[in-house]
């Protein structure tokens, strides 16, 4: 993925220019990666950067939230449920994502400064996604 600086390159902004068109033009069904890729006739490094680009600039432009789902892939979204449940997946994957190199870090050297340090700081983080995750369900 490219780095926040590459994202709003004029060139980045030329391919969310043309990846929210085909979104747009999409609408309300969503899209598979690949479908905005043939679509706008971009390689997929191009649509890659469009949409992060895109992503970027949603909120200044008071457009409608960018979701990508596994159902539907990438729609536009204005409904507050599915907004919702949107969010608590991310946090459900990053809870998971966290997890994961906490336990995987921690076997390679158990006793090491760093890594206590390192699973204090990444434990504080998971049990702070964990309560959001819990909050978002009530």
């Amino acid at each position: 993925m490219p780095r926040a600086s590459q994202r709003r390159s004029p060139a980045a902004q030329r391919h969310a220019d043309t990846d929210r068109f085909v979104l747009f033009e999409a609408r309300p069904a969503g899209l598979t990666f690949l479908q905005p890729v043939r679509s706008g006739e971009l390689s997929p490094s191009q649509t890659r950067a469009g949409l992060a680009c895109l992503r970027d600039i949603i909120t200044e432009r008071s457009w409608p939230p960018l979701i990508r789902t596994l159902k539907d892939g990438y729609q536009f979204c204005a409904d507050p449920e599915q907004l919702q449940a949107y969010e608590v997946a991310v946090i459900r994957g990053k809870l998971t994502e966290i997890h994961r190199f906490i336990t995987g870090t921690a076997a390679l050297q158990p006793k090491g400064r760093w890594i206590k340090h390192l699973n204090t700081q990444l434990n504080s983080v998971e049990s702070t996604l964990d309560v959001i995750a819990e909050f978002t369900d009530a």
